[in-house]
């Protein structure tokens, strides 16, 4: 059995997020998937098995099984849509947070996923500490999203890993206002062993709900500042839903690592 590796969230392979996919006949123990996903050093690596009309999607970091990961989606249906049923145009994956359909749209793969609701908590000297800088506002839902004055202060802060760690949230999130997209981002999770996740769709279900609110409009273009950097198309629907588009690139195949023979 072989894996893809996709970068979403690009056009270009080497940049954007890199993602391992694996397409399978039937279920290996969880043991298998997650000795994979160790092996790989990914911030995801997906695995897929045809269930009824769609396919059944599961996510796992170095450390453990996810419960969303939106780059990870995006690369599961660039290999369905290109490589496992080149001719259709969607793709509908079964998943812990329910049924997420992905519509091929010109280069782009649109993501229907669901938005989390965002609760404003006082910002801490904690995570003034973890940052090196401190944010304006601090929002809590599935990740820790803190909102900074300037794009300068996301792109060039260089957080302390531990102290993040010992922050709330899945992750933690960094946001600002942006110069040439309409807002800007970094993503760090520690808990889950990956430092800087390049590019996260999951945490656009909360970034880009802030900011339509706050820029009062219901798409956002989102750029993610990480090394790789990436950028995200947004659009809040209503109904606790959202639109998360991106491009993707396949940068290669290979077969499985000996550790998981």
């Amino acid at each position: 059995m072989k894996q893809y590796i996709v970068d979403a969230f690009t056009p270009e392979a080497g940049a954007g997020n890199p993602a391992a996919v694996c397409v399978m006949a039937a279920w290996p123990d969880d043991a298998f998937m997650q000795a994979l996903a160790k092996k790989n050093g990914l911030s995801e690596t997906a695995f897929l098995v045809r269930e009824g009309e769609g396919w059944r999607l599961r996510w796992f970091t170095p450390e453990n099984e996810e419960v969303l990961c939106g780059h990870a989606t995006l690369a599961s249906s660039f290999v369905i849509l290109n490589y496992v049923e080149p001719g259709a145009d969607a793709v509908l994956f079964y998943s812990r947070s329910g049924e997420l359909r992905v519509v091929r749209k010109g280069t782009r793969y649109e993501m229907d996923f669901p938005t989390f609701e965002l609760s404003e908590i006082p910002v801490t000297e904690e995570m003034t500490q973890a940052f090196g800088v401190r944010p304006s506002k601090a929002l809590l839902s599935l990740d820790l999203t803190c909102v900074f004055e300037t794009e300068e202060e996301v792109r060039t802060m260089v957080p302390d890993q531990r102290l993040l760690e010992a922050l709330p949230g899945r992750g933690q999130n960094v946001t600002a206002p942006g110069s040439d997209a309409d807002c800007v981002s970094r993503s760090f999770f520690p808990k889950d062993g990956i430092p800087e996740d390049p590019v996260c769709g999951s945490a656009h279900c909360q970034i880009a709900v802030y900011w339509a609110e706050v820029l009062k409009k219901p798409r956002i273009e989102a750029y993610q500042a990480s090394t790789r950097g990436g950028t995200l198309y947004c659009e809040l629907l209503g109904g606790g839903r959202i639109h998360i588009s991106g491009e993707a690139a396949l940068e290669r195949t290979e077969e499985l690592p000996a550790l998981c023979q």
